[in-house]
């Protein structure tokens, strides 16, 4: 059964950094790309990155590159995103999924064929 769990989510003033964990659990990390898409309330679902299983390429959003870093554990098996400099426009649910090939879109959220539950990040002084 594929799984991914989200964690490190939470409350932070602007400026503020806070590293988000995904632990998958279920499928082979060689072959399925991971990444991160977030949804802020009343807002669609949006790509933030994700990173190529075969040669760890990243890909970021266009607006978010430079201030969010994806990276991996050595088993491949926890995807972490690392938030620097936070606004208050990074207020959302931050969502790990996983895209149904070693490659993948950051832009496109119909991707994914599986998701996290979601952690809350609330950006506020």
């Amino acid at each position: 059964q594929v799984q991914l769990v989200e964690s490190g989510g939470g409350l932070v003033q602007p400026g503020g950094s806070l590293r988000l964990s995904c632990t998958t659990s279920g499928f082979t990390p060689d072959y399925y790309a991971v990444g991160w898409f977030r949804q802020a309330p009343g807002k669609e679902r949006e790509g933030v990155s994700c990173m190529s299983s075969s040669d760890g390429k990243e890909f970021y959003a266009e607006s978010m590159e430079g201030r969010f870093t994806i990276s991996r554990d050595n088993g491949k098996t926890t995807v972490y995103l690392q938030l620097n400099n936070l606004r208050p426009e990074d207020t959302a649910v931050y969502f790990c999924a996983r895209f149904p090939f070693f490659y993948c879109d950051v832009n496109d959220p119909n991707e994914p064929d599986h998701w996290g539950r979601g952690t809350q990040v609330t950006v506020s002084s």
